[in-house]
């Protein structure tokens, strides 16, 4: 994700298009490909010099939104989803290839990195 001079320059350079487009080629785009638009316009304000004060919900509640809770079911459909929290904790990127290891033994699904990199969690 672009930000500071980077991200304005590229925005100008975008500005005839739809904003989506333009918070897409400038990096706001989640993991599932939904465009991250509150970041965007967000990054757009402080890349043009304004401090924005992290002002949180009355009655002193965070604005942050679910939190991950580490647990999982499995969906009607058979799919099992790993969240955004999750992905993002362990340093995931949209486009990574991963075969899926089952541990039998333990019940553990281990994803093992098709580019032989390590991955490196998040702290």
């Amino acid at each position: 994700m672009l930000e500071g001079k980077e991200l304005l320059d590229k925005a100008r350079s975008l500005s005839n298009r739809p904003e989506d487009e333009i918070a897409r080629g400038c990096g706001y785009v989640g993991p599932s490909g939904r465009v991250l638009r509150k970041s965007f316009y967000k990054a757009l304000v402080e890349a043009k010099g304004y401090k924005l004060r992290n002002t949180g919900r009355p009655g002193g509640r965070s604005s942050r939104g679910r939190q991950a809770e580490f647990k999982t079911k499995v969906h009607g459909n058979g799919n099992l989803l790993i969240g955004h929290a999750y992905t993002r904790k362990l340093g995931l990127e949209p486009g990574q290839e991963f075969r899926i290891e089952i541990r039998k033994d333990s019940g553990a699904i281990w994803l093992m990195p098709l580019n032989g990199k390590e991955l490196k969690p998040k702290t």
